[in-house]
């Protein structure tokens, strides 16, 4: 697999996910942003459950496992970052979720006990500065929510280390670590909408538009796609590649609804783009590449690629 091919499909899927962002926000204010989640999880789970009975062989009981680790974190990034919203601004918000990109070369280098290359400190650097820029235009009023959103952050570097460690081993199956990740989310928001008293079961037609966008092109595409190429890109540069996600989300906004940035907000932009660049193109350390014969064991998480 091209290097950068996968980086394009990658940021093919951030733009998917930053032009739902609108989609998604004006669903949530019809329905129990648990009940959309498990709607949207549970079509996407069925179209991916279709497909791999029909395709794909059994999965092992590794890969079950596996799946289910990766759906756990994937829950939880979602439910803290909706609990960290009643109590706090989605700006604050969207700027700390977006510190995962932060976090995951901080744990991958604990783990590996190697020193982070400068270019993904310049290129981290970069895309936080920018983050904060864009997501806050520049002031900041913290509020107690907003642990409960690095903790987020923390979910969501933990999902990407994790989605990079179990793609790349031996014998496993994407598409099933996909669709098990998928159905682990789908359950857990079902089982959280129905003990608050929101049924999910319910035809909602004002957000069927949004079921169908959000769980084709948000989910199924875009998981597939983050599971496949984490095999190829590394978890730090996944990271700073989804750091444009605001970009998107920002760009749509203004063409579909007339929102409009301010200069701090376009410097915001530049500076994400950049550390995602500098991430791509300038080089880092080099290593010698070596045939891998065995699963990738944790001490592999930020290798660059795989041979």
């Amino acid at each position: 697999m091209n290097k950068f091919l996968a980086a394009t499909l990658l940021l093919i899927t951030t733009f998917f996910w930053g032009i739902t962002f609108t989609v998604v926000k004006e669903a949530i204010a019809r329905v129990d942003v648990y009940v959309f989640l498990a709607q949207r999880f549970t079509i996407a789970f069925v179209i991916l459950l279709v497909f791999v009975l029909i395709r794909r062989p059994l999965p092992n009981g590794r890969t079950i496992r596996d799946g289910v680790v990766l759906g756990l974190f994937l829950f939880a990034a979602f439910a803290f970052q909706t609990v960290a919203l009643l109590s706090t601004s989605a700006s604050n918000t969207g700027f700390l979720t977006g510190l995962n990109v932060v976090f995951v070369p901080i744990i991958a280098s604990l783990v590996l006990r190697q020193p982070i290359p400068f270019n993904v400190k310049l290129a981290v650097t970069f895309a936080v500065t920018g983050l904060y820029l864009l997501c806050t235009n520049g002031s900041w009023s913290f509020n107690h929510g907003d642990i409960l959103a690095a903790v987020c952050a923390v979910c969501v570097a933990l999902h990407l280390l994790l989605t990079s460690s179990f793609a790349r081993k031996a014998g496993s199956d994407i598409y099933w670590l996909t669709t098990l990740q998928i159905g682990t989310v789908a359950f857990l928001s079902t089982v959280t909408a129905t003990t608050t008293h929101h049924p999910v079961a319910v035809y909602h037609p004002g957000i069927l538009p949004a079921l169908i966008i959000c769980s084709l092109f948000a989910t199924v595409f875009a998981f597939l796609v983050q599971t496949s190429m984490q095999r190829w890109i590394s978890p730090t540069n996944t990271a700073l590649i989804f750091c444009t996600e605001p970009v998107f989300a920002a760009i749509y906004a203004y063409l579909a609804a007339g929102e409009r940035l301010g200069s701090i907000g376009y410097l915001g932009s530049v500076l994400i783009i950049a550390g995602m660049l500098i991430s791509e193109i300038m080089p880092g350390r080099s290593e010698p590449h070596q045939v891998q014969t065995e699963p990738p064991a944790i001490d592999e998480l930020t290798d660059p690629e795989p041979s």
